[in-house]
C-alpha cells in the first residue's frame, strides 16, 4: 500500500477491522495516529495504540469516543494526555471525578467543560480556586438547564 492508500484506509470508518489492526502497527507514527482517531478501530487495537511511545498517537486514543473505559483510566494517569481524557465525552464519571481533583487547572477546566461530567462534580468545581474552572462548570450546568 502506498502512504496515500494507508491514510485513506486509516481514515475510513468502513475499513475492515483487520486492516485497521494492521495499520495500527505501521512504522509511520502518523498512520498509527490516524488509526487511533478512527472510531471504528477495534478495542484491541486501541489498547495497543494506548501504549505507543508517540504522544500524538496516545492523544488520539485518549480523545476517541470508542476507547475502552480501562484504557481511558490508564491514560488519565498519563501526564501528557490526561487533558484529552478529560475532554472525551465517553470518559466514565468516576474517571472525570478523579480528574476533577487534578492539580493542573487545565485538566480541571476540561472536566468542567465535559458534557458527561456528573452534576455533583460540576457543583464542586463551581467553588474551585481557579476562576476559569468555576466559569466552565457554571456554563456546563447552565447548558444542561437549557435543554428541554
Amino acid at each position: 500500500m502506498t502512504r496515500d492508500e494507508k491514510v485513506q484506509a486509516a481514515q475510513n470508518t468502513s475499513t475492515p477491522p483487520e486492516v485497521l489492526a494492521q495499520l495500527s502497527r505501521d512504522e509511520d507514527w502518523s498512520i498509527r495516529q490516524i488509526v487511533a482517531e478512527n472510531t471504528s478501530t477495534s478495542p484491541e487495537a486501541l489498547v495497543q495504540l494506548s501504549r505507543n511511545e508517540d504522544y500524538y498517537v496516545r492523544k488520539e486514543v485518549a480523545q476517541n469516543p470508542s476507547t475502552p473505559f480501562e484504557v481511558l483510566a490508564q491514560l488519565s494517569r498519563d501526564e501528557d494526555v490526561k487533558y484529552y481524557v478529560a475532554l472525551n465525552p465517553s470518559t466514565p464519571p468516576e474517571i472525570l471525578a478523579a480528574l476533577s481533583r487534578d492539580k493542573d487547572d487545565v485538566v480541571r477546566r476540561r472536566v468542567a467543560d465535559n458534557p458527561s461530567t456528573p452534576p455533583e462534580v460540576l457543583l464542586i468545581l463551581m467553588v474551585d480556586d481557579d476562576a476559569y474552572v468555576r466559569e466552565e462548570a457554571e456554563k456546563n450546568l447552565n447548558r444542561r438547564a437549557m435543554r428541554p
